[in-house]
């Protein structure tokens, strides 16, 4: 396979920015036939689908990022539904882990691991600010289970909402009598048991996702999901192109852009998504110039599937998934604060924003 890298990319049209329909799959040519895992599939109109969301959704990003007023695109979907961004760190959500839990505060391995970890448990920044109000920066040196809990089951009793609506986070069973508790226990588990340390030296992506998975109520998609956000710090060194683990919707979106020939071999769909990206975007005459360069790595063509499934429930109506989900359920709104677009360092791509007029 052709590995795609951060290379200057062939200047290409404005993303197609249309209705769903005829319009929004190609003049009528089925997307061409690829080989992967040692399979001959045959994509569906969604593959191409995936190409021109993946276009016009990072041109949004880049229209807000600049400043431009909207509307920033003519697509009526994606004008009326709520989608995250291409680029899996771009979402509001991870720029503030980035910015403010993962580089702000002591650097320490086992601080940034806590800190990281007790704010992707709730995945709500305004649960995080309420502990931070009442507990200063939280730190594992001087943390408690008594000072966390009572804000926290404080607030539950004021019907305050803990955790984001974003994805399930099972409860482990570790004898406390709220889900919020029992979470705070678990993190006292991995704390006390090295976890830190131990999957930054796990020798590979895959072994530290092996260790996380290996804790209670840690299932694949979160231990995944929390690996990548210990790896936007620089405590974690792990590549983002080295290992992948298909979510449920990105197993939908890969049903829709594939079919049925496409199960046991999600991940590997996956890797040929990030490593062929240049190519397809070409095919399509699509302008595709990645996050300052940065092409997209296997997290994000993940993500993108889980978005192409939901985009795909209207613009395809008839190309089936594996859930049989029919609706959008958020609807996009505006925000008028500033888009944040802040990186890990260690990316190199910080800065002015280096975009082309």
């Amino acid at each position: 396979m052709t590995t795609a890298t951060a290379s200057a990319r062939p200047r290409h049209e404005e993303p197609l920015r249309c209705t769903p329909g005829r319009e929004q799959v190609g003049d009528g040519e089925p997307p061409p036939q690829v080989t992967i895992a040692g399979r001959r599939l045959s994509p569906t109109v969604v593959f191409d689908t995936y190409w021109r969301f993946a276009a016009t959704r990072q041109a949004i990003y880049e229209a807000r990022i600049a400043g431009r007023p909207g509307p920033w695109t003519n697509d009526p979907i994606l004008s009326q539904h709520r989608f995250t961004n291409c680029y899996r760190a771009a979402d509001r959500v991870s720029q503030y882990l980035i910015s403010r839990v993962s580089y702000a505060g002591e650097q320490d391995i086992d601080e940034v691991f806590f800190r990281t970890l007790l704010f992707k448990t709730f995945n709500k920044i305004s649960t995080w600010e309420l502990l931070t109000a009442a507990v200063g920066t939280p730190t594992w040196k001087t943390y408690t289970f008594d000072g966390y809990n009572t804000v926290l089951t404080e607030a539950f009793a004021r019907k305050q909402r803990l955790y984001s609506a974003a994805y399930v986070v099972p409860p482990p069973s570790l004898g406390e009598v709220r889900k919020h508790g029992n979470h705070l226990r678990l993190i006292e588990m991995l704390m006390s048991t090295g976890a830190p340390h131990r999957v930054r030296d796990a020798g590979s992506m895959r072994a530290a996702f092996n260790l996380l998975r290996g804790y209670p109520a840690i299932g694949d998609f979160l231990a995944y999901q929390y690996l990548i956000d210990l790896n936007y710090s620089a405590s974690y060194g792990y590549g983002e192109m080295e290992f992948v683990v298909p979510g449920p919707g990105a197993r939908d979106g890969i049903r829709k852009c594939f079919g049925s020939a496409a199960i046991g071999i999600e991940a590997d769909i996956i890797h040929y998504m990030a490593d062929h990206q240049d190519e397809h975007f070409q095919r399509l005459g699509l302008r595709f110039r990645g996050l300052h360069g940065r092409p997209l790595q296997l997290i994000d063509c993940q993500n993108l599937f889980c978005e192409v499934d939901k985009y795909a429930r209207v613009a395809h109506p008839d190309v089936a998934g594996v859930s049989g989900r029919t609706r959008i359920k958020q609807r996009f709104q505006a925000v008028a604060d500033a888009i944040p677009a802040w990186f890990p360092p260690k990316w190199g791509i910080n800065g002015p924003a280096r975009l082309e007029p």
